[in-house]
């Protein structure tokens, strides 16, 4: 039987061997508890201050910047909610963000209009890149908050975030970006990006879900979610997760080390799939091609087809995917992002995400585009459209 073939890195990676290794002692001899003062409990507390140096350096931040939490949707609302509060003081109470942004993201701005803020939504090109003209329509005094991804989710595209920052800063915003996506995938430094808060989660990059961490830039006021406890500044309260903190610095480290290898060599196996799959259905449309895109995410619709059917279709080959849109009651809603994007209604709900990374090899993707014509018959059968 054929290997099968996993295309869904940008939902979860495989834990790496490395990683486990890392953090395998903290579920053994190791156990103690950060907060108490005996032998258990310095040790713990000593391998969670490497961890938060570990994780700095990556970034390019200082350790008392950087806040472990419990993985990116945690981060995302401690990072948009957290400097509201302050900035509301202020008389600063409009949050600025785009509709392509993650749900994590997005129903975090909601919950904060409900309690009292105001929302500014973006406009985002057909490639799915934020309008900057609109930017500057948005930003004003009134402003607390910006939060724009770094790169998108569900296909790819990078936004000009450093360029936004500057522009939000100026007018005495705070900016947060949402780098799940870009950490390990771009090179950057927090050196030289004035971004105040950035969020990342370490299944993404080969670390076990629940581990994630939030760069709270110094002299960024925010207020914590939880309370109960003075760890992480008072922060993030509660009994850090020692083995996930070590699990994330040790990821970090790797997919820092070897970003620029890795990258490559996805970028090489994207226009692979690509190409591939667009000489044998030539009618298929890829999302946001037009514009700077990560090396591991397409995106990709092909019209007479829905999302469901051909997911079941790859599924049942062997090959895993994701969509972006959303299955209610049988039936299958566009995705918002490409909503945004302006894509066309019947495109947009066959809209499938194949995500690159670790498990990607030529072969696999080989299997994959030699797959494709027969499996996008047989998703039109499924669909009730003729091919």
């Amino acid at each position: 039987m054929p290997q099968p073939v996993y295309l869904d890195h940008a939902a979860t990676t495989p834990v790496r061997r490395e990683v486990v290794e890392a953090m395998e002692p903290f579920f053994g001899p190791r156990f103690g508890n950060p907060s108490s003062v005996h032998r258990w409990g310095r040790e713990a507390r000593a391998a969670l201050d490497e961890a938060r140096e570990r994780v700095a350096r990556c970034l390019g931040a200082k350790p008392d910047e950087i806040c472990f939490t419990s993985g990116g949707t945690e981060a995302d609302n401690l990072a948009v909610l957290g400097p509201l509060r302050s900035q509301q003081a202020k008389g600063r109470s409009a949050i600025v963000s785009t509709p392509i942004e993650h749900k994590a993201v997005l129903a975090t701005v909601h919950h904060a209009v409900h309690h009292g803020a105001t929302e500014r939504m973006l406009d985002v090109t057909s490639d799915g890149v934020v309008d900057l003209s609109s930017l500057d329509r948005a930003l004003d005094d009134a402003v607390a908050v910006c939060t724009v991804m770094w790169v998108n989710n569900e296909v790819g595209t990078i936004q000009p975030v450093p360029e936004i920052a500057e522009r939000v800063k100026a007018c005495g915003g705070v900016m947060h970006t949402d780098a799940v996506q870009a950490f390990g995938k771009l090179d950057f430094s927090l050196k030289n990006v004035p971004v105040d808060l950035l969020t990342i989660s370490g299944h993404k990059i080969g670390a076990p879900k629940g581990a994630g961490a939030v760069f709270i830039r110094r002299g960024t006021k925010i207020d914590p979610m939880f309370h109960g406890g003075s760890q992480d500044r008072g922060r993030r309260p509660g009994t850090e997760n020692v083995a996930a903190a070590v699990a994330l610095a040790r990821a970090a480290e790797l997919a820092v080390e070897e970003r620029e290898t890795e990258c490559a060599r996805l970028k090489a196996l994207r226009e692979q799939l690509e190409e591939g799959l667009l000489s044998r259905i030539p009618d298929a449309v890829i999302h946001g091609r037009g514009a700077p895109r990560a090396s591991h995410i397409v995106n990709i619709s092909v019209p007479g087809t829905d999302s469901e059917s051909l997911l079941m279709a790859l599924d049942l080959a062997g090959v895993a995917a994701s969509s972006g849109s959303a299955c209610q009651s049988g039936s299958v809603t566009p995705s918002h992002v490409l909503s945004a994007m302006g894509v066309r209604p019947e495109l947009s709900v066959a809209a499938v995400r194949m995500s690159l990374g670790a498990l990607t090899t030529p072969e696999g993707i080989a299997r994959v585009v030699e797959l494709f014509p027969a499996l996008i018959a047989k998703a039109r059968r499924l669909s009730g459209v003729a091919g």
